[in-house]
């Protein structure tokens, strides 16, 4: 289609990330990937496991993991980090009573080797509801102004209506431009 005749005008093949999507279960991580995928969000269930989608955005080609986040599934969670050129984790602002939990799995995920300098999108989801916390605040109770050792980005959206999406995206395009120079 249209991508294969802008990557033959460029002269250069689409290049491929592997980004994982990770957070606690009921963030809005699959709802988030289907947006993504311009697929349908009508009827999401619980992800058992994983889910694996390419998705084309800015010239690249995005193979996300989205890995399920109940309680039982996050000590694997470490298995899928090998070679991640980014980590998407993504909060239920409305749930503030899993604020501290979903704090300690992100810097539990931040201190493992193995993303060492991987740049971190928190998207902080479910900002259409009244009770959710904004982003300035989740990212202040993350304590994400200590992470030294990697660029991140906060960004407030709603995986129910596509809010906030792009902007988190257009973040990721340039991070990965910032790498290439």
């Amino acid at each position: 289609g249209l991508l294969s005749v802008i990557q033959k005008l460029k002269g250069s093949p689409e290049q491929e990330l592997r980004i994982v999507l990770l957070g606690l279960d009921n963030a809005g991580k699959t709802t988030l990937l289907k947006r993504l995928a311009s697929e349908e969000i009508s009827t999401i269930t619980p992800t058992q496991g994983f889910n694996i989608k390419s998705v084309h955005s800015h010239g690249f080609k995005l193979n996300v993991w989205d890995i399920g986040g109940q309680r039982s599934i996050r000590p694997y969670w470490k298995k899928y980090l090998g070679s991640t050129d980014l980590l998407i984790y993504v909060i239920d602002s409305a749930d503030q009573k899993r604020f501290e939990e979903t704090g300690q799995e992100l810097a539990e995920l931040t201190e493992d080797d193995s993303l060492s300098g991987v740049p971190l999108l928190v998207f902080a989801n479910k900002q259409d509801l009244v009770t959710a916390a904004p982003a300035s605040e989740i990212a202040e109770g993350l304590s994400l102004h200590t992470y030294r050792d990697r660029e991140w980005q906060i960004q407030a959206c709603s995986a129910l209506s596509g809010e906030g999406i792009q902007d988190g995206m257009n973040w990721i395009s340039s991070q990965i431009m910032n790498r290439k120079k």
